[in-house]
């Protein structure tokens, strides 16, 4: 029975312009398990910002995409079957600038590959966000790292977070070149739960979120144990745990 976390900061606005941001990074299966308990999870989490992967893609995508939005309290930001999988949503706290949904290479006989992207402002702040859902193999996963870290640069602002499904632990190559680039924020200020998959017995961090140097990390991790998470929902809702972060991002100057 998982014990009650130490509380995590509330998205708020500080008096000197800065904001104090939730953002959940979650692997939702193409919501192939209990939409209900999914919603549930995300909505306990209160995020700002939520980076899916494995959102649905084909059949009535759309729709399917908007009901898991509508029952979190959140609206569709970009992505889904035009990133090729990765998605995010988001608060009406945010106001979106621009989107971007990015298809990556194609490796014959691999899955389609895809970053969702946006930039958006809170207040005074402006964020980049992107979400993703690496390769399988090494080789291309790690050539996708790079293309991440290119696209993120190309938002052309000097705050961003970027989450997703890696499919690697810490240490790995494709780890260690996002780590060079960004901050991982679990490494950074670790709360709640590491582990991430598989739900039914975690023992390996392969999901995770980076951010750019000046975003302050207030606390990241598996928030198993976070009033009204409850486990059964964590276990009914997706092969995977989702990943909580709150971060405290300095106002963009004038």
């Amino acid at each position: 029975m998982a014990t009650s976390l130490p509380a995590l900061p509330n998205s708020r606005t500080e008096p000197d312009g800065s904001a104090v941001v939730r953002v959940l990074s979650y692997n939702i299966r193409s919501l192939r398990d209990d939409t209900d308990a999914l919603a549930r999870v995300i909505k306990a989490c209160a995020p700002d910002l939520v980076l899916l992967q494995e959102a649905p893609r084909f059949f009535r995508w759309r729709k399917k995409l908007a009901r898991l939005a509508r029952a979190a309290d959140l609206v569709i930001l970009s992505g889904g079957g035009t990133a090729a999988g990765p998605a995010l949503l988001c608060s009406l706290r945010a106001t979106v600038e621009r989107t971007e949904d990015v298809l990556l290479p194609l490796t014959p006989g691999q899955h389609r590959r895809g970053l969702a992207t946006a930039v958006v402002r809170f207040g005074g702040v402006r964020l980049g966000v992107l979400s993703t859902h690496l390769s399988l193999r090494a080789d291309e996963r790690h050539q996708q790292a790079g293309l991440l870290l290119d696209h993120l640069a190309g938002l052309g602002v000097p705050h961003a977070v970027a989450g997703g499904d890696l499919n690697e632990r810490p240490g790995g190559r494709t780890f260690r070149r996002l780590g060079d680039g960004l901050r991982d924020c679990w490494t950074a200020a670790p709360w709640g739960g590491e582990y991430t998959f598989p739900v039914t017995a975690p023992d390996r961090r392969i999901d995770a979120v980076f951010v750019t140097e000046g975003v302050e990390v207030l606390g990241c991790g598996v928030p198993s144990g976070l009033p009204g998470v409850a486990e059964d929902d964590l276990r009914a809702a997706t092969d995977h745990l989702p990943v909580l972060t709150a971060l405290r991002v300095p106002a963009t100057p004038a």
